[in-house]
C-alpha cells in the first residue's frame, strides 16, 4: 500500500470538504478502495499505485473546476471524479481543454485568474506579448507554461528565459563562483518554475543540450531567435536600448513574452525604463499584445493582494 498528500492550502477547505464533510464523505464513496483522511489544509490518500494515480488526477481536475466556477455541487463531485460512464470524461475533457501543462507531482498548471486566461488567449493570435502588473499575479509562472506548452507540442524547437541581472548593474565579476553561480541568484524564480512543470531529469537534459537556455540580457545581443520561444522577465529593469535589442532577436516561427511590474523598477534614476518606453512605443502595432494585471490577478498568499493595495500597487 502506498500513500500520497495533497495539500489544499491556497483554499478554504470548507468550500472543498463542504458544509461537515458532505463533498468529502461522497469523494469517499466514489474511492471505497482508498482510504482518504482529511486534516485541514492536507488531504492523506493510501491505497495502491495506480488508484491513487487515478484519485489524484480527477481530483485535481475538481479543483481546476472550483478554480472556473468558484463553487463545487455534488453532480460536480460524480461528474469529475465518477464512473467514466456517468460522464466524467466529458467534463474531464472540457477542464483538461483549460490545463497549460501538467507538471510534477500531478500538479496541473494552467490560468487562475481573468487576466492570466487572457495572456494564454493572446498567445495564440500573437507572436509579441507584453505583460504588466504587480508582483504575485504569475506572470512570469504563466508565461513559462506557455513555453513549455509549446515545447511539449513541438510548437517551437528551443526555449529562451532571461533577466536583466540589474541588482550587480549587468557587473558580476564581484561576486564568488563560476559564470553560473553568479547568474543564477537572478534567474532563479525561472528555474523554479521549470521545476514545477518538468521531470527532473528531463530539465537537466533541456539544460544540458541547450533545448532550454537560461541566461542573463546581455548574452541576448546579436543573436536570431528562429523556432524559438523567448522569456524576457522583470523587464523593467531592462534600459530602452535593451528592450529593443531583445524583441528585435525575433526570428522565424518565433513567440515573445515580455513580463515586468513597472512599479519596481530598480534602474539608475536617471535611466529610462525600456518596458515604459515600449508600452508607449508599440501599444498600437498589430501582432503584439499588452495584458495588464492587477491585484485580483494575485496567486501568492492572501496578505499579498492586501499588501498591494495598502502600498497603491498599480494605481
Amino acid at each position: 500500500m502506498s500513500d500520497r498528500l495533497i495539500s489544499i492550502a491556497s483554499y478554504n477547505p470548507l468550500d472543498i470538504y463542504g458544509v461537515n464533510d458532505k463533498h468529502l464523505e461522497e469523494i469517499k464513496s466514489l474511492f471505497p478502495k482508498i482510504k482518504i483522511i482529511a486534516r485541514g489544509e492536507m488531504i492523506k490518500i493510501m491505497g495502491n499505485d495506480d488508484e491513487l494515480a487515478v484519485f489524484d488526477e480527477r481530483f485535481a481536475l475538481l479543483l481546476v473546476h472550483y478554480d472556473k466556477f468558484g463553487k463545487i455541487t455534488d453532480r460536480d463531485i460524480e461528474q469529475i471524479m465518477g464512473d467514466l460512464q456517468k460522464g466524467e470524461s466529458r467534463v474531464s475533457e472540457k477542464l483538461k481543454d483549460d490545463i497549460l501543462v501538467h507538471g510534477n507531482g500531478g500538479k496541473l498548471v494552467k490560468a487562475k485568474s481573468v487576466n492570466q486566461q487572457r495572456l494564454v488567449d493572446s498567445c495564440v493570435k500573437n507572436d509579441l506579448l507584453f505583460a504588466i502588473g504587480p508582483a504575485g499575479t504569475g506572470k512570469t509562472y504563466t508565461a513559462v507554461a506557455l513555453a513549455v506548452r509549446a515545447l511539449k507540442n513541438k510548437e517551437v524547437r528551443r526555449i529562451i528565459l532571461t533577466r536583466p541581472a540589474v541588482e550587480a548593474g549587468e557587473n558580476l565579476g564581484f561576486l564568488p563562483g563560476d559564470l553560473r553561480d553568479k547568474l543564477d541568484p537572478y534567474l532563479q524564480p525561472l528555474y523554479d518554475a521549470l521545476r514545477d512543470m518538468l521531470p527532473t531529469q528531463r530539465l537537466l537534459k533541456y539544460l544540458e543540450d541547450g533545448t532550454i537556455e537560461i541566461a542573463p540580457l546581455a548574452f541576448m545581443r546579436g543573436r536570431t531567435l528562429d523556432h524559438a520561444f523567448a522569456i524576457l522577465d522583470e523587464a523593467q529593469n531592462a534600459t530602452e536600448m535593451q528592450m529593443k535589442m531583445f524583441i528585435t532577436r525575433m526570428g522565424r516561427s518565433s513567440k515573445f513574452i515580455v513580463t515586468g511590474d513597472i512599479t519596481q523598477i530598480d534602474l539608475p534614476k536617471k535611466q529610462a525604463s525600456g518596458l515604459k518606453q515600449a508600452s508607449e512605443i508599440l501599444k498600437d502595432i498589430p501582432g503584439i499584445d499588452f495584458i495588464y494585471l492587477d491585484e485580483k490577478d494575485v496567486v501568492r498568499h492572501k496578505l499579498v493582494t492586501r499588501i498591494i493595495r495598502a502600498y497603491g500597487i498599480g494605481k
